[in-house]
This record gives C-alpha cells, structure tokens and sequence, in this order.
C-alpha cells in the first residue's frame, strides 16, 4: 500500500510534466498555457534561468564546438557547401557572383555546424545518462514536488485544467471544433457585414421611399447608427452576436433573435422530416446498386439518381402544385402548420435531390468497400454474404455517407429560400431573401449568423459521430 500511495503522485506527476512538454511544442497551446498560467510559468522560469546557469550543459557545448573547429570540420563543411552551389549554378545556368556564393555558403555551412554541434551534445548527454536543462524539463523536475504542485494549484488553476483538456483526447478534439465554429461564425460575420456596408444599395432610402428628405434619411441613419464609421458598427454587429442581441429590423421594427427564433422550428421541422425520408430511401438503393453492379437495378436506380440532381427545386415545385393542387385538388399549394399534407410537396422537393446525393454516394461507397482485403477474409471465414455486408461493409462506408448527409442536412437547415418561396413558407430562408433587398442589416446578419452556427454546429456533431463510428479517427485522436 505504501509503495502504492508514493508511486500515485509520481506518476501524475510525470503524466503533468509529459503533457505540458508536448504542449509547448504547439504554438497556439504553448501561448494558452504560458498565459493561463503566468505565476506558476514565471516561478519556473526563473529556476530554469538559473539551473541554467549553473549546469555544465554551456561548458560541454563549449567544448565540443571546440573540438570539431580544431578538427576542421566547420571548414570541411564550408569546401562541401561551396561545391555544392557551385555545381547548383552552374546545372541551372544561374550567373552568381564569388561575394554571393561565399555569402550563401558561409549561412548554410554555419546551420550545418549549428546542427552537427547539437547531435554531439545530445549524444553526450544520452551517453552519460544526462539530461539537457529545458524549460519544459524544469517544469517536469518542480512537478515532482507535491509541495510545488499543492503552492501552484491555485495561482495555477487554469494552467492545469488546460492541461487536463489536453491530455483527455476526446475532450479535447470536441473544444477544438468548437473553438473552429466560434472562429468561422465571426469570420463570417465580418464578412458579410463588410460586403453589406460596401453595398450601394441604401437601406434608409429604400425603406422611407423616393418621397423621403435629406434630414428623414439623416435621422433614420443616426437611429440605426448607419451614420458610425465602419468599425464603431462592427463592432455594435459584433457585441450584439455574443450577447444574443441582435438588434431591431428596419423594417417593422421586430426583434431579430425572435423573429429567427419563431421561424426556426418551421425550418427545422422541414429539414428533418426530408432528411429522413430522403435517408431511408437511398440507403437501400445505393446497397442494393453497390452489391448488384452493372445491373438492371443498378442502371434504373442511378439514372433516377441523377434525374433527381438534375431537376431544380423551383420547376419541381411549381410542376407538384400544378398537378396536385390545382388540377387534382388532392394538396394544399402553400404551407399551413395546421395542415399535415400541406407539408408533404415541400419534403419531396427537398428531399429529392437530397436522396439522389446519399444514394449515389451510398453506391460509390459500398463499391469501393466492398473490394477491400478484410471483406474477402471476412466471406473466406464463412460468414454470410448479408452479414459481411451488413457487419463490415456498410460500417466503413459510412463516414462519406454522414458526410454528405450532414452537409445538405446544414445547408437546409439554414434555409431551404427556393423551396420555402415556392410554397409560401414562413422559414429561415424566405425570410432571408426577404431581407436581403432592402438591405435589413440587422435581420441580414442574423439571418447568416444563425446559418454558420447551424452549419458549423451540424459539423461538429460529424466530426464527433466519426470518432464514435471510426476506430482509425479514435486512434489519431489519441495521438495527436
């Protein structure tokens, strides 16, 4: 028990000395870790500094770089380099003069000696069972102290949860795709805010009509503070995106967050309902056509396919609502959330290009699978055609499938316009399109921040399934 209890603290101690080593050689976590934990950092700078000092680790360099100037090698290495850019000029035909070939090959020899000089100290040190006095290894030295670690958790706390971060991988690849989709929300904010500004297009005017003065439009613009300069309203733009205040649309005076808030779940309900009809059809047809190549099914299914990628949301809608509504009287033409059917035209639009994507990927997927080495050990076993399809195939065939499932599920959930237009439907896209042609800055921007969290939100959730379904993902997490 005792041995026990002393090996514990030992080897969090080595585990906390591990994790901050490879820490540093990250630039963005090494400026994470040196600023979360300034105290801490500080105090062990200061012992490195002077263990520094004092080691033989100079002395031996010293010594060595003596050696091997009195040996000549420094010189060797200079005659090799100036033969070596000579030869160069001369295969290429380049025009260098004596100054400029000397100047190059006296910085190149002086990174080799540099170099040389380095492997001969760490050769060295590894032969006498030294260690080189490194900030990283310093730190690793004073964690071995339960003294230390106990005096620096406090002034340290946020150094060490950063590392606890680090050295769990899953935690950690979860943060890092969250901290990507921070980053692309806000590039994407300014962006398009910049491309709003520039625009000629003026919002006062086009609200207050041609009938408006001078000093209407003046007041319109220093009530929305279009009269600030560029950064002073990017900054507005940008404040208001971090504390989920949006502002007020120019036109109608409505809350944004509110108005995107209540069209949300129209949209996400449309989006969800094709995108799950659209993935129990294609997953069948693209095994069925992957597993029967060349065949009837096969030529039936992805000529279908394409038909369904080749026809536009617009004339697919317009075609359905002609035929169902006017003539056969059997559906309603617009949305109504009090009317199920009125729903089912919107989803078979959607969702027809978006079964004929997952279908042919399916297919493409599988194929290529199904030709690997481990499937044709798998049936050499004596497993069963449908399980070896079902248990091996289809599993590491679905990482492109999610893929492209998850980027059209994104891209509709930020607002199908086209099929939302069509058919009258009060979602996130119409209300975009609305927006856009007025400018409605505000409404605009909200409009394009909701679409980046739900693309970049919908991402993430990938990324995260393929580490579930992937074991190669997980092993490269663990690694990383």
């Amino acid at each position: 028990m005792t041995g026990q209890t002393i090996a514990t603290p030992s080897r969090l101690a080595d585990r906390i000395g591990s994790i901050y080593s490879k820490m540093l050689l990250h630039p963005v976590y090494r400026f994470l870790l040196l600023l979360a934990g300034a105290p801490v950092n500080a105090i062990v700078g200061i012992v490195y500094l002077y263990r520094r000092k004092r080691s033989d680790n100079r002395e031996l360099r010293r010594s060595l770089e003596r050696e091997l100037l009195e040996s000549g090698r420094r010189d060797r290495i200079l005659s090799e380099v100036k033969e070596q850019l000579i030869r160069k000029h001369q295969f290429f035909n380049q025009q260098a003069s004596p100054q400029q070939i000397e100047q190059e090959a006296e910085r190149i020899a002086a990174e080799k000696f540099k170099e040389e000089l380095e492997r001969q100290v760490e050769a060295h040190l590894e032969r006498h069972r030294q260690t080189r006095v490194t900030f990283a290894e310093t730190f690793r030295k004073l964690s071995g102290s339960p003294a230390f670690l106990a005096l620096s958790f406090v002034p340290g706390v946020l150094m060490y949860a950063l590392i606890g971060i680090y050295g769990n991988a899953y935690v950690k690849y979860v943060l890092e795709r969250l901290a990507q989709t921070v980053f692309v929300i806000f590039g994407v904010a300014v962006l398009v805010f910049t491309i709003l500004y520039i625009s000629p297009l003026d919002p006062a005017a086009n609200i207050l009509g041609e009938t408006a003065t001078n000093e209407q439009i003046a007041a319109f613009n220093k009530l929305y503070g279009l009269d600030q300069p560029y950064l002073v309203q990017l900054w507005d733009t940008l404040r208001g995106i971090l504390t989920f205040d949006l502002g007020k649309s120019f036109a109608g005076n409505e809350d944004v967050t509110a108005a995107i808030a209540n069209k949300f779940p129209v949209t996400f309900t449309l989006t969800l309902i094709s995108t799950v009809v659209a993935v129990l059809i294609a997953l069948p047809i693209g095994i069925i056509s992957a597993t029967r190549p060349n065949s009837f099914f096969d030529y039936t299914f992805m000529f279908i396919a394409l038909l369904g990628l080749s026809i536009p949301n617009f004339w697919q809608g317009l075609i359905l609502i002609l035929n169902f509504s006017i003539k056969l009287h059997w559906l309603p033409a617009t949305y109504n959330p009090q009317n199920a059917l009125s729903i089912l035209m919107p989803v078979v639009v959607l969702g027809t290009g978006l079964t004929a994507a997952v279908a042919r990927m399916t297919r493409s997927s599988t194929l290529e699978v199904i030709h690997e080495d481990y499937i044709t050990t798998a049936k050499a076993k004596g497993l069963s055609g449908r399980r070896v399809l079902w248990k091996h195939a289809v599993g590491n065939a679905l990482i492109p499938i999610i893929t492209v499932i998850g980027l059209q599920f994104g891209s509709m959930l930020g607002g199908s316009a086209v099929t939302e237009k069509v058919f009258n439907i009060n979602g996130i896209g119409n209300y975009i399109v609305d927006k856009q042609f007025i400018p409605d800055i505000p409404a605009i921007m909200g409009g394009v921040v909701y679409t980046a969290i739900a693309i970049s939100v919908v991402n993430v959730l990938i990324d995260i399934w393929y580490a579930f379904i992937d074991p190669r993902i997980r092993s490269k997490m663990k690694q990383y």
